[in-house]
């Protein structure tokens, strides 16, 4: 049997500080904002960025920054998810 978390030792992010990814207790959002800029742009180069992303909606996971989506774009594309599912159903 494959283990399910092997596309995480392919990630972009392995060796990165957390804190780049799940921000401080109290960040100004001006401060978010260049934290989770930063972030992104290592998903965006990351080889396993859709399974990131996959497992953060599956978990569901409510904090950070997953597959270069934070909280709230997470919560969109779980919703768009749905409808979508619902759709072809």
């Amino acid at each position: 049997m494959r283990n399910p978390w092997t596309w995480q030792d392919r990630a972009a992010c392995q060796g990165e500080d957390l804190v780049l990814f799940f921000g401080p207790d109290g960040e100004r959002q001006a401060e978010r904002d260049i934290r989770e800029r930063k972030a992104k742009a290592i998903c965006a180069q990351c080889p396993v960025r859709a399974e990131c992303i996959d497992y953060s909606l599956q978990r569901p996971e409510k904090y950070g920054t997953w597959g270069g989506l934070n909280e709230d774009e997470r919560a969109s594309e779980r919703r768009r998810r749905m409808r979508r599912g619902w759709a072809a159903a």
